[in-house]
């Protein structure tokens, strides 16, 4: 594994699992939030994203760590794994929850500048509908791309300990 592509709904815990690959594989870790955001939640515009996902994703090696879906077939055409973290709904509200009070008012590791954690009800509600609308596009994508590259569809914390062990 030289190139992993992560996936998932929010809170589904794609930059934790990333930085765990990242550690014990020795491989640069990509989060998308800070190519989507600017700084100061100002989203870029989609060309520059696209332009910067696309950069980060022709590098050697990496664990590539979001959705976007606009550059999903372009990271995926250069990844060797795809995982896609299909966690229930509870569990990733809870630990959006849980971040937005841990870091709120700070800006977390994993997204862009100046961007402070904050309870956002929009953010949640899209978090509730990814369920039945982003997460069955999610599944589409890892089914299409499964006989062309090493795929992995985790569904719990224990699979995801399991996943890791098995490294």
């Amino acid at each position: 594994m030289r190139r992993i592509m992560i996936i998932g709904g929010p809170g589904s815990g794609k930059s934790t699992l990333a930085r765990a690959l990242g550690a014990r594989l020795n491989l640069p870790v990509v989060h998308m939030d800070p190519i989507y955001w600017q700084g100061d939640w100002i989203e870029r515009d989609k060309a520059s994203v696209m332009q910067m996902a696309k950069e980060a994703a022709d590098a050697p090696i990496w664990v590539f760590d979001g959705n976007h879906s606009r550059s999903m077939d372009y990271r995926a055409e250069r990844a060797d794994t795809i995982i896609i973290l299909d966690m229930p709904r509870w569990l990733r509200t809870w630990r959006i929850l849980w971040r937005s009070a841990r870091f709120y008012g700070r800006t977390r590791p994993d997204m862009g500048p100046n961007c402070p954690e904050r309870f956002d009800r929009d953010f949640l509600a899209f978090s509730w509908n990814y369920q039945t609308d982003g997460r069955l596009r999610a599944l589409d994508f890892v089914a299409r791309w499964s006989g062309r590259r090493d795929t992995h569809v985790l569904r719990s914390r224990a699979e995801v300990r399991g996943f890791l062990q098995q490294l």
